[in-house]
């Protein structure tokens, strides 16, 4: 029994003994692993602002009055006189 509460304390110490550091890669607080392995320190704070809103004009198609002049008419992929 005294080995398994020797045991528990142990491994409890081992949990205990971790920290913010060990989880950012043994650089400490402020510092990161860079990507060659070493310690590089982080920069400010992230700030990510919303880009501007752009709204388009709707595209309106709207026939032309006229395409051929007076006395043609369009028929035929062209203007053709009366």
């Amino acid at each position: 029994m005294k080995y398994l509460f020797a045991a528990a304390i142990l491994v409890t110490t081992a949990f205990a003994g971790m920290s913010a550091a060990e989880a950012a890669g043994g650089c400490g607080p402020g510092w990161h692993r860079g990507p060659y392995g070493g310690c590089v320190r982080n920069r400010g704070p992230v700030v990510v602002a919303p880009g501007p809103v752009v709204v388009r004009p709707p595209v309106v198609v709207a026939p032309r009055a006229r395409v051929c002049p007076y006395g043609f008419v369009w028929r035929y992929g062209r203007c053709r006189p009366i």
